[in-house]
């Protein structure tokens, strides 16, 4: 029996060094991560209407170049919504979004919005744990609002800093 233990004892150190060694924190790994599409909230409705869709395939892209996290695909958080009979207006309570994480089984989510004020376009991302609803992490970027590819580098860089 103690013979057991020493093994046993030794395997778990051995896992955690493994874990430890990998590059990726224990908590990321096998990581579910949901993406909203980004909010205008932007004083005027001065952007086109689907550049939150397009800044948040941006951060996808990002997310998914980075390892080990799996993404909800848009579909799944769609359907998941029809199940709960959930207008888009509902969605503006984050809480509800988080319960929508969990359905779709989501470790974090990634909220965020932009803003265009006169010649600038200001664009917030942040990190959200769905069991507690906790911020992990947050990161702004602001550009000139006239041109599309800058926001896009924005939501990337953003998206880089976040993940």
């Amino acid at each position: 029996m103690e013979e057991h233990r020493g093994f046993l004892a030794c395997f778990l150190v051995m896992a955690v060094l493994l874990s430890a060694c990998s590059g990726v924190p224990p908590h990321q790994q096998g990581t579910t991560i949901a993406v909203w599409d980004l909010e205008n909230l932007s004083p005027e409705d001065t952007a086109r209407p689907d550049l939150g869709e397009l800044l948040a395939a941006k951060v996808i892209e990002v997310v998914e170049g980075k390892g080990p996290y799996e993404v909800v695909e848009r579909d799944r958080l769609l359907l998941a919504l029809e199940e709960l009979n959930l207008g888009t207006t509902a969605l503006v309570d984050e809480s509800s979004r988080l319960r929508l994480g969990q359905m779709v089984g989501a470790d974090m989510m990634v909220f965020g919005g932009y803003m265009v004020i006169a010649d600038q376009m200001r664009l917030d991302l942040r990190l959200v744990e769905v069991e507690t609803g906790k911020i992990l992490k947050t990161a702004q970027r602001v550009r000139a609002a006239t041109d599309v590819a800058q926001w896009l580098s924005a939501a990337q860089e953003a998206a880089d800093e976040l993940i």
